[in-house]
């Protein structure tokens, strides 16, 4: 197990913490990706368990529609503002401590979910939840970053990021199954347990030196704060990610909706569909994105941002066709279309982690997590419904449209700012153990 040390005399780098050298193995990488990808998939599980028990809820604490769909703004809302601080303090000290103790708060606060017999007590668990697991996502994709070779990056992330489309699925899956057989506290506990088992072999992990694998220095523009505000590299996978969920988050909202409203389906039916529908093709997007950016790499510098931008651009038709056709060829067509939206997870997480320096990179990643939601999925339910009230919700759906034209164009003109990674065969076999510096 590592032990921190603070940097001592003048140093270029901020002051950070640094693991001591660990023992070289090939199995240290591969047992951290699952160990965190593991707790992602945790996470993702925990925000979804409410969404498949809200009804038991409601009734128990006789809510309004508006505060039950309250308690997700909050959760998100308290997510986002945590995230700028978070990051600050993962890029100057243990990150793996942090892990930890993010992981135990947002646990132990899911098992306390028995205390809870208010809605307001309801309310101040979900939103504690949020910062807890803030701590995680902003800092967990750095600390995987550091594990593998930059060559690699797409297809790891491909792996780690599974936890969403899968997490979110076993989320229904558990609360829809226990909650109306043993209320809708229980699914809560079984999704608690594994979380504190989870902290505690992540405490026993090496930390890896941060940027032990990146091929380029740290300019001001990829290692300071202030130098990321003049780093379109990092800007343009920010506002293109932007788009991308202003469009996800819109149609994973109404989607089962549209379903049910517009297109006959019950509402069970529905959200089975549209469930399964994410599940595989979310799977299937995120290891082909991954793959696919790591492929092109050697031959294109911006082959991350190209990934994204050539499926958005090949979503905005299907998602048209999607919408105004019926019979056999529209669950195809929207099976397609969530397909090409859920591919950009990897490669754009990919090129979010490789814009900046490993010193900055959790700073990053939490500016990016508050803007991507304050301008993406955020907003993108509310202008939805207010075009739905008003026209149709076949109307509202021309927004996730625009917002992927929008988005391809972006990270197409992103393209030319990817940093010049030195990817060789090389460094494609290469696994440098763990530790050393920072």
């Amino acid at each position: 197990m590592s032990i921190g040390i603070r940097h001592a005399g003048r140093c270029s780098c901020p002051p950070c913490y640094i693991p001591t050298l660990v023992p070289p193995t090939k199995l240290y990488p591969r047992t951290a990706l699952a160990l965190l990808t593991t707790l992602n998939l945790l996470n993702y599980i925990d925000r979804s368990v409410l969404f498949a028990v809200q009804p038991l809820v409601q009734s128990e604490f006789h809510l309004t529609n508006t505060q039950v769909g309250y308690l997700t703004s909050a959760f998100l809302g308290f997510y986002m503002v945590a995230a700028p601080f978070v990051g600050p303090l993962a890029d100057r000290y243990s990150r793996k401590r942090i892990i930890v103790l993010g992981a135990i708060f947002w646990s132990g606060l899911t098992l306390l979910t028995a205390f809870t017999h208010t809605y307001w007590e309801l309310l101040v668990r979900h939103t504690l939840v949020g910062i807890g697991e803030a701590t995680f996502v902003t800092i967990a994709p750095t600390f995987v970053a550091d594990l593998f070779p930059e060559n690699k990056r797409g297809r790891i992330f491909g792996v780690f990021y599974l936890a969403i489309p899968v997490g979110t699925a076993a989320g229904y899956l558990l609360g829809g199954k226990l909650g109306p057989d043993f209320g809708w506290r229980f699914p809560f506990y079984i999704a608690a347990a594994p979380g504190f088992l989870l902290a505690l072999a992540v405490a026993f992990l090496p930390e890896p030196s941060r940027g032990q694998f990146d091929s380029l220095k740290e300019t001001p523009e990829r290692g300071t704060i202030l130098g990321l505000a003049r780093n379109p590299a990092f800007w343009t996978v920010t506002l293109g990610m932007a788009a991308g969920t202003f469009s996800l988050g819109g149609v994973q909202v109404w989607m089962p909706t549209f379903l049910s409203v517009a297109r006959g389906y019950s509402l069970k039916q529905a959200n089975e569909t549209f469930g399964a529908i994410v599940v595989v093709c979310g799977i299937v997007a995120s290891l082909a994105g991954g793959w696919l950016g790591d492929r092109l790499l050697p031959h294109m510098k911006g082959s991350y941002y190209f990934v994204s931008a050539i499926s958005m651009a090949l979503g905005v038709p299907v998602m048209i066709v999607a919408l105004f056709a019926k019979g056999p060829v529209m669950l195809p067509a929207i099976a397609l279309a969530a397909f090409f939206l859920l591919v950009n997870t990897s490669p754009l997480n990919t090129a979010l982690v490789n814009a900046v320096g490993a010193h900055i990179r959790a700073t990053a990643i939490a500016v990016n997590i508050f803007l991507f939601h304050l301008f993406g999925d955020v907003p993108s339910p509310t202008l939805m419904g207010y075009v739905a009230d008003r026209r149709s919700l076949q109307a509202a759906f021309i927004l996730p449209v625009i917002a992927m034209a929008v988005s391809s164009a972006i990270l197409f003109y992103g393209m030319r700012f990817a940093p010049p990674l030195r990817v060789t065969e090389e460094s494609a076999a290469s696994q440098v153990p763990p530790g050393a510096s920072s």
